[in-house]
């Protein structure tokens, strides 16, 4: 397993974390039992970075995650997880009370660092205004560590981190092998103010991985595969021969510290954490890959 200094919070994070979303069946069916043997099997593999939230499955992601980190687990990890809840209301109380009920999925009494989930259903006052002055008075309470904020929209995260009151932002589907837009201002700029950066769904909504999500578009899975066509030099296996790559492209960039793992089984798992060795493309592979699709988003392309 590789670590990370995680910006400038201090934190030493795997490169590789564990993202919620699957654990709650968001996307197929799962079992139980095995979400929580997967977890232990992370946590005993060295991977301490457990992203979740509470529109995970209607809060069945931190309930699972809550009872596997019983028992002592809860300290050897790095949890995170996101405000505000199902009914998008950003306000001051309703920020306060998803966290709480944040908090009691979780059975714990504070976690490491706490993201507002998507930041693009709200404006910018709002989020200053209501929902970060929230968190603060939480972290004064002493119930999270660090704040986040998470978006796919680049210029929105570039506005975030440029306030100087953020530790840390998430974007997915910005920084994979068919789309690398996050690379050339939002990065530079995370790694200026010192920002722990974690990138989700670095396989494209299954795109990357042969398996696209069923609520994508047709015309979205086309332009992907027409763009898949393009990266041939990186399959080594058919099916699926662009997992590893597209794992491997995020895990060692810099400027990125955690890639989340969306496994829902300890197989799942133990192929993803093969690929968190330090090994990133070839040199000209990745000079390529960037070639290939510089400046253009794939999802999502008016963001």
């Amino acid at each position: 397993m590789q670590y990370t200094e995680f910006g400038r919070t201090g934190l030493r994070v795997s490169r590789l974390g564990l993202g919620g979303a699957p654990l709650a069946g968001d996307f197929g069916p799962v079992d139980e039992r095995e979400i929580e043997l997967m977890i232990h099997e992370a946590i005993d593999e060295g991977i301490n970075f457990i992203d979740t939230a509470v529109r995970y499955g209607n809060g069945e992601s931190e309930r699972r995650i809550g009872r596997a980190l019983r028992e002592g687990r809860r300290n050897q990890i790095v949890l995170t997880t996101k405000a505000v809840g199902i009914d998008g209301d950003f306000s001051y109380r309703s920020t306060i009370e998803s966290v709480e009920g944040s908090l009691q999925r979780l059975q714990t009494d504070w976690v490491d660092l706490l993201q507002i989930h998507d930041a693009e259903r709200t404006s910018f006052e709002v989020v200053m205004e209501e929902t970060l002055p929230a968190l603060e008075k939480l972290r004064e309470q002493g119930k999270l560590r660090f704040i986040g904020i998470s978006t796919r929209r680049l210029p929105l995260l570039m506005q975030y981190v440029r306030s100087g009151r953020f530790d840390s932002i998430q974007f997915y589907v910005r920084y994979m092998l068919i789309d690398h837009s996050a690379k050339d201002e939002l990065l530079p700029l995370t790694q200026e103010h010192g920002i722990g950066v974690i990138n989700g769904s670095v396989l494209g909504m299954g795109l990357l991985a042969d398996t696209p999500a069923k609520f994508l578009k047709p015309d979205i899975i086309q332009a992907a595969e027409e763009r898949k066509v393009k990266l041939r030099f990186l399959r080594r296996t058919e099916p699926h021969g662009l997992v590893e790559p597209g794992m491997r492209f995020s895990l060692t960039q810099p400027a990125i510290h955690v890639t989340l793992s969306g496994a829902s089984t300890r197989e799942m798992l133990r192929t993803n954490m093969a690929y968190c060795d330090g090994q990133g493309l070839a040199p000209d592979d990745q000079a390529r890959v960037f070639e290939l699709f510089e400046g253009q988003k794939l999802l999502f392309p008016d963001e």
